[in-house]
């Protein structure tokens, strides 16, 4: 089964929603529609569950038109962050709800209904909460029940917003580990909507990201860190320095020193060049290749510390390095600041936003 979402644009009022959006969820993927708020991805899901019509645009079901069924006829299960589970109803009614409200002809028997939700109670390790009304249970509990209910009427796809967004961090660690287990254990296509990256890469067979109703980027949580395809990705996906920069010709400077790019070879302008904390590396004394920085603090515990500092410029900048190698940094220590990965973020009036990746090598000297 392939879903197909072919130049679909939505728009309300002047604020356009979606703005072109194309892709494609593979048979039995697990899909995540990542972006910041009012990047169009709840937009998309409502299109693809029935809840919303777009403007313009195809979507379509292993080749039929899917815009043209209604929401019942579609076969998606939905999952939102608030449950939606029925208060008078136990654990099992709320779970076999959409069989039993089935029209006569289609319902299963009671004892497959039965069945069913047994089944169901044992892939989302509810047991023994059958009877239990949803007050009687925990968060957890309750969303696990909600992706129960969504399952029980044999989906075609799985739909989830924010499922975990009221939930807190050591119970949504733990679910995201069982949605990836139930979706495996059953094989039906998965999209998932969330805002939270870690999240999404942690689950994703492909990552969709979404910014101003428009795809940035699609690809695996891999592709998508290896190979960043815009600046916006490259900071959207995790934590950045950021220094100001002059680009010429594809090389950016900043401060005296400079990174060569591999592309943007031709572009002039002013800029910003990102690198990861993580692909940030110190070493001690005035001498060597590298940005002179100072340090200003080592903060963190664990594995891995952030060790703060100050560049010539007055811009702060940290590197994460190993506990074994940033208990050897104080406050005031002068060290040399290199980078493993540079995107440089081009801003220019005449052309918009353009966008460089440097080769992965220090940052040196521009003499």
């Amino acid at each position: 089964m392939t879903l197909t979402v072919d130049g679909v644009f939505k728009q309300f009022g002047r604020y356009p929603a979606l703005a072109g959006v194309s892709l494609e969820a593979r048979d039995g993927e697990f899909l995540t529609l990542l972006g910041p708020s009012g990047s169009g991805k709840t937009t998309l899901l409502r299109v693809l569950a029935g809840l919303d019509r777009p403007d313009r645009g195809r979507v379509y079901l292993d080749g039929a038109d899917f815009l043209e069924l209604s929401a019942r006829e579609r076969r998606v299960g939905l999952v939102f962050q608030q449950y939606a589970l029925f208060r008078h109803m136990t654990v099992a009614k709320n779970i076999s709800f959409g069989l039993d409200v089935r029209p006569a002809r289609a319902r299963p028997s009671r004892d497959e209904i039965q069945n069913r939700v047994t089944e169901l109670l044992a892939l989302a390790r509810i047991n023994g909460l059958g009877q239990r009304f949803p007050s009687q249970l925990s968060g957890g509990q309750r969303q696990r029940v909600a992706v129960a209910r969504a399952l029980a009427v044999e989906p075609r796809l799985l739909l989830l917003d924010e499922p975990f967004g009221a939930l807190d961090t050591k119970v949504r660690k733990e679910l995201r580990g069982e949605l990836r287990r139930i979706h495996d254990a059953t094989g039906v296509t998965t999209i998932l909507v969330t805002h939270d990256q870690e999240e999404a890469m942690e689950l994703a067979d492909r990552v969709v990201l979404m910014n101003r109703g428009r795809i940035e980027q699609i690809g695996t949580p891999r592709e998508l860190d290896d190979a960043p395809a815009s600046p916006f990705v490259f900071e959207f996906l995790g934590e950045c320095n950021r220094l100001p920069c002059e680009v010429v010709g594809g090389v950016a400077r900043f401060e005296g020193f400079a990174a060569p790019a591999l592309s943007g070879v031709g572009r002039v302008g002013r800029g910003v060049a990102l690198f990861r904390p993580s692909d940030t590396r110190l070493d001690a004394g005035p001498v060597g290749k590298g940005l002179p920085v100072c340090v200003v603090e080592v903060r963190g515990r664990g594995a891995v510390r952030a060790v703060q500092c100050q560049s010539v410029g007055g811009h702060r900048l940290t590197a994460e390095l190993p506990e074994h190698i940033a208990v050897h940094f104080e406050s005031g220590q002068r060290v040399r600041l290199t980078a493993g990965r540079v995107m440089v973020d081009l801003q220019q009036a005449a052309l918009g936003e353009a966008s460089a990746l440097a080769s992965p090598v220090a940052i040196r000297d521009s003499a």
